[in-house]
């Protein structure tokens, strides 16, 4: 039975991964965006609705951008927890851990992650209201696009950076300082690894502003990082190379802004 239950749980983690992708495909497809987030030539914006307001327009308001923001987080978020949820099995035997505690550590990282979805939310209606981003969360200005790569380059090299990822990176060790058991216990882990999570990941979610948050090419990119990222062998090498990256993006948007 033990056998049945991790296999079943293990699939149904899976499964939503995948049907969270799936969502944000047909939101793309409704919205008329192309596979970059731009809006499709080919298919042209849906009619106009019977209120007069085009799909895109109605991604502007709270009630529409947070559901979209959580089900994003779930399809880019959750494959980043994958290493995690092993460690925990990992302890199960040695540290009286439960199915019930694993459920707990992935529903406590999920909320800390909706969480984020609500703020980033805001953040976007607040950015679309100052005239930065339109209405597809693409940044209207070059210089916007390239401050934004900076700041997530230059962050990339911080202590909290270090410390974030240092958790993200070996789960193992935050269990074994932290470690509960139960339900209720995972979820306590859950929400402080979710808490670390967003603190090293935040600045990926934000260069949705860059390309607009709908592009489904930075969604992938951006997963594979991080993904990349928490790998044990190679987590800590990724780290600060792409720190590099993203302040040479920053100031190629910057110079191209001042030529064009």
């Amino acid at each position: 039975m033990s056998a049945i239950t991790r296999s079943a749980l293990w699939l149904s983690f899976f499964a939503a991964i995948l049907l969270a992708w799936a969502w944000m495909f047909m939101m793309a497809r409704m919205m008329g965006v192309d596979w970059i987030g731009r809006p499709d030539a080919m298919m042209g914006m849906r009619d106009v609705s019977v209120s007069g307001e085009t799909p895109m327009m109605q991604m502007t308001t709270f009630g529409a951008l947070f559901p979209m923001w959580a089900v994003m987080m779930a399809a880019m978020m959750l494959p980043t927890m994958v290493p995690t949820l092993r460690s925990y099995e990992d302890l199960m035997k040695s540290a009286n851990g439960t199915r019930a505690g694993w459920l707990g550590v992935l529903l406590g990282y999920f909320v800390v992650w909706v969480g984020f979805a609500a703020l980033i939310a805001v953040a976007q209606i607040a950015l679309m209201a100052s005239g930065l981003i339109d209405d597809l969360g693409i940044a209207n200005s070059l210089w916007f696009a390239g401050l934004l790569f900076i700041v997530v380059g230059l962050f990339q090299f911080t202590r909290a950076k270090e410390i974030c990822h240092g958790v993200c990176h070996s789960p193992g060790m935050y269990f074994l300082g932290h470690w509960k058991t139960g339900f209720g216990g995972g979820l306590r882990m859950g929400l402080g690894l979710g808490a670390f999570c967003v603190g090293c990941c935040w600045g990926f979610m934000a260069l949705g502003f860059v390309g607009g948050v709908m592009s489904l090419l930075w969604m992938g990119l951006a997963t594979l990082f991080m993904v990349v990222e928490k790998l044990p062998q190679i987590g800590y090498h990724v780290t600060k190379p792409m720190g590099v990256a993203l302040i040479l993006a920053g100031i190629g948007c910057a110079l191209y802004g001042v030529i064009a």
